[in-house]
Formats: C-alpha cells, sequence, structure tokens
C-alpha cells in the first residue's frame, strides 16, 4: 500500500491491522472538513445534531457509539471547541481570557496566554465538520483519525512511526481546552499530535481515565502500522507483558541486545 501520497484507503483492512496490532478498545473514527455545508450532508447516513453539544460530544457519539456526525457553528453549545476547530471566530473576545478567568486560572492575564497559545485551525476555511468510523468507509480520505488508546498503546504505536524515517517528537500540552493539542494541532499542520484528553472531554466527551489521544493524517497512520508489523516480528508486541521488577532480565535483554549484555554463565 502507497504511503506517500493522499489516497483512497481500504479502511476496513487498515482497522484490522489497528486492532490485531494495538488492540483498541475504541472505535477509530476519522475526521474531514467540508466546505459546504452541502457537502457534509450529501455524506451517506449523515446524522445532524437535534441539540447543541460541545464538539468533545460529537466526536464520543462517533468514537463510543459508531455514528455518522455532521457539525456547523449552528450545533455547538460554546465557543471554545468551535474556534479550536475553526466553525467559529477567534475574535477578542475568544483571546480576551474573560471566560476562563477565575474558573481555570487564577488572573486575566494567564487565562489569556493560555487562549494565545492554543492551536487553532483558521476560520472561515469551511462551513461543516463530518466525524464517522474509519471502519464505515463514508469518509474515503478524513483529513485526520483520531484515535483513542492506553499510554502502552500509544507508546508502540510512536515506535512503529519512528520504524522508518525517525524524528524526536514533541507535543503541547495546553491544559484545559486540549482539543487544540490534538485535533486543533493536527488539522492546522497535518503532524501526529499525542495529547491528554483535559477534564471537559473526560466529563462531557467520555473519555476513560487511563486514556490517550492520537490524532494523525492517514498517511502517517499506514505508516505507523507498517513499523508496528515489523516490531511484531522483533517480537515488540501489545500487550507488553511484564518481566518482574525483581527478575533477572539478562536472559532477555542478551538476544536483542548481545554487544551491550551478556547472558548469566
Amino acid at each position: 500500500m502507497e504511503t506517500n501520497h493522499k489516497a483512497a484507503y481500504d479502511w476496513k483492512e487498515v482497522v484490522e491491522r489497528l486492532n490485531r496490532l494495538l488492540r483498541i478498545k475504541t472505535t477509530p473514527v476519522g475526521m474531514k472538513k467540508c466546505s459546504t455545508k452541502a457537502e457534509m450532508e450529501a455524506i451517506p447516513r449523515i446524522r445532524r445534531p437535534k441539540k447543541r453539544y460541545l464538539l468533545d460530544q460529537l466526536v464520543a457519539q462517533s468514537v463510543r457509539l459508531g455514528w455518522t456526525v455532521g457539525v456547523t457553528a449552528e450545533d455547538l453549545a460554546m465557543k471554545q471547541c468551535g474556534a479550536i476547530a475553526g466553525l467559529m471566530p477567534q475574535d477578542d473576545d475568544f483571546y480576551s481570557g474573560k471566560a476562563m478567568d477565575g474558573v481555570w486560572f487564577g488572573t486575566r492575564e494567564d487565562s489569556a496566554a493560555h487562549q494565545k497559545c492554543l492551536d487553532v485551525v483558521p476560520y472561515g476555511s469551511y462551513e461543516a465538520l463530518v466525524i464517522s468510523p474509519l471502519e464505515s468507509g463514508r469518509l474515503q480520505e478524513p483529513d485526520i483519525c483520531l484515535i483513542y488508546g492506553t499510554p502502552g498503546q500509544m507508546i508502540l504505536l510512536i515506535n512503529g512511526l519512528q520504524w522508518v524515517g525517525f524524528k524526536k517528537f514533541e507535543w503541547s500540552v495546553s491544559g484545559e481546552s486540549a482539543c487544540a493539542d490534538s485535533w486543533g494541532k493536527a488539522l492546522t499542520t497535518g503532524e501526529p499530535c499525542l495529547s491528554i484528553p483535559c477534564y471537559a472531554e473526560r466529563r462531557f466527551g467520555g473519555v476513560q481515565d487511563d486514556e490517550m489521544l492520537m490524532a494523525i493524517a492517514p498517511k502517517d497512520l499506514i505508516k505507523g502500522l507498517e513499523g508496528l508489523e515489523k516490531l511484531s516480528k522483533n517480537g515488540i508486541r501489545y500487550p507488553i507483558p511484564p518481566v518482574g521488577i525483581q527478575s533477572d532480565t539478562t536472559e532477555h535483554l542478551a538476544p536483542i541486545y548481545p554487544e551491550w549484555v551478556k547472558p548469566n554463565n
């Protein structure tokens, strides 16, 4: 499968590989920007919100319930997630810090600094957003994929991404509004982004206590899976079986690092 250009993928096969290699418990979903509301509404089996939600909740409806959800600014209950996703303007009110002053931060200055640090999608570049399970194939070419998993699953996915073309990943933690560190940043940069989901994502979006979120472009997800296949052949697999904190590790390490570790005689 080609990994060097944007293409229509066999999403059933991609999700099968992801589940086989990492045993993901949640539904991997895609997120796609639509230039117009009509483009969004043309996607098969699209669901439209009947009340106003946070974007965290609408993502969760796809991840936890398997729905294909279409979102416009009118569907969102709060400017914060709408502005991060580029569906609402990042205006003076957004950047003032007024809304979070005294709630998440001790001063207006700190609250404003938080708002200014967020990675946001430029406002006005599109009208609607769709979130849909990858396996459904309703989004042949999503802009990014959202994968929820444990820290153990995430580090192995990162290791897979680093198998070829190594790079050191450096990700941000903005605290509350962590969606700016995941889909906000990934939609803006196209780069893989790992986040620690924030209070709102856990309170309103159903994110579990042990879950992290990887927002990743399709080509990078495929690259990560290809790396995971190589690691698996080397015996590096999920779940990671613990050897034990008081065990002699030389018998495990010597075959892998023969130049560094000598087995006991």
